[in-house]
């Protein structure tokens, strides 16, 4: 009884919140085996991105506007951290580390930003102090312009091209119509150069009363991006009642929302004119009924070869991962636990392994294979 005491002390005196020693909490069996889900961050409140930093530790964004910075188990707040306006939807988003951080100690960051009437996107650049205590040189890059009342639909992802430019998404901020519109940024991918600056070569460069960060337009609420192995940028999208959307970009296309989608309003009235109209992209896959996608990676093929290429995709709604085949880009596996309950985003680690995040657990988990 005295050792069990002295013992709970102990364990009081040295646990705080949002610090844990892994700890293997489950498996998931797939089509390559079975698959080991370990539990390396737990206490989370809205986690809603995770980034992991070159030789070691990694960060996490917390909706409400927390940046952790995590190395071997603990994690501590990182203070500079942009103000966010936390309300509905918005609040501290994406978090990027670019290649080159190991010598530069950038991180970029979306997040809603207060602005008259409301908030809209915003990405933000900071370096990160060497023991991950702070942001320092903090600047908005890039802020959206546009309709932005209401608390939903702010995307948002950010991407490093091959060529350092930075790829955003936003959502349109519940006003469908304005998804068309390029005189906002309103349901657009947009490009900037790594100062904030607009790439010369962006398709509405030169266009009066169009965007110039415009790179691609017509979309919902994109909450997953990433590039595939060629340098091209693929995207998921929210639909309304069905349509939700993977979508290979191309510059300066249009995707069709509200005009075109693979779904219904949630009244149950159709949307638009239909599936398809000339001028308008077509999805490379769609979900029907609705998984409300978030966070996308493809797959190296490490640890896993047989995944080479896949994608994998958060469900925010049916609690699993969806694994679409690089190939025939159909969903060929739905990786479910109690661990995969509202996949919010999803990364693939330097040695393989797989993480993602989980609101409904409040945690971050690793995957691996099991040994």
């Amino acid at each position: 009884m005295v050792m069990r005491v002295i013992l709970l002390i102990l364990f009081a005196s040295i646990w705080k919140p949002g610090v844990l020693l892994s700890e293997t909490t489950g498996h998931i069996d797939a089509g390559v085996g079975q698959v080991t889900v370990t539990k390396m961050l737990g206490g989370l409140d809205t986690p809603w991105a995770i980034g992991i930093l070159p030789g070691g530790g990694y960060l996490v964004t917390e909706r409400d506007g927390h940046l952790l910075f995590v190395r071997d188990g603990k994690a501590s707040r990182v203070s500079g951290v942009p103000k966010v306006s936390a309300k509905g939807q918005g609040g501290l988003l994406d978090v990027m580390i670019p290649r080159d951080f190991g010598s530069t100690r950038e991180i970029f960051l979306t997040f809603a930003k207060r602005q008259k009437g409301g908030a809209g996107t915003a990405l933000a650049v900071g370096r990160l102090s060497a023991d991950g205590k702070r942001l320092n040189d903090v600047q908005v890059l890039f802020e959206m312009t546009g309709p932005n009342s209401g608390g939903r639909h702010f995307g948002s992802r950010v991407v490093e091209a091959h060529d350092g430019s930075l790829f955003v998404t936003i959502g349109e901020r519940g006003d469908r119509n304005s998804a068309q519109d390029v005189s906002n940024h309103n349901g657009t991918v947009v490009r900037v150069n790594r100062n904030g600056t607009v790439p010369r070569d962006n398709p509405f460069v030169g266009n009066p009363g169009r965007q110039p960060e415009i790179w691609s337009f017509g979309h919902r609420n994109p909450q997953g991006a990433t590039l595939d192995r060629k340098g091209r940028l693929w995207i998921v999208e929210h639909g309304a009642q069905g349509g939700d959307e993977v979508n290979l970009i191309r510059k300066g296309a249009n995707f069709g929302w509200p005009v075109i989608a693979y779904g219904v309003h949630y009244s149950g009235k159709k949307i638009g004119e239909g599936t398809t109209k000339l001028g308008m992209e077509q999805p490379k896959f769609y979900w029907d009924p609705s998984i409300a996608p978030s966070g996308l990676m493809i797959y190296s093929g490490k640890l896993w070869p047989r995944w080479k290429g896949d994608l994998f995709v958060g469900s925010l709604k049916f609690g699993y991962i969806s694994r679409l085949d690089g190939g025939s880009l159909r969903e060929v596996e739905k990786l479910s636990s109690k661990q995969t309950e509202r996949v919010r985003d999803i990364v693939e680690a330097p040695d393989g392994t797989i993480w993602f995040l989980s609101v409904g657990q409040g945690a971050v988990y690793r995957m691996s294979p099991n040994r």
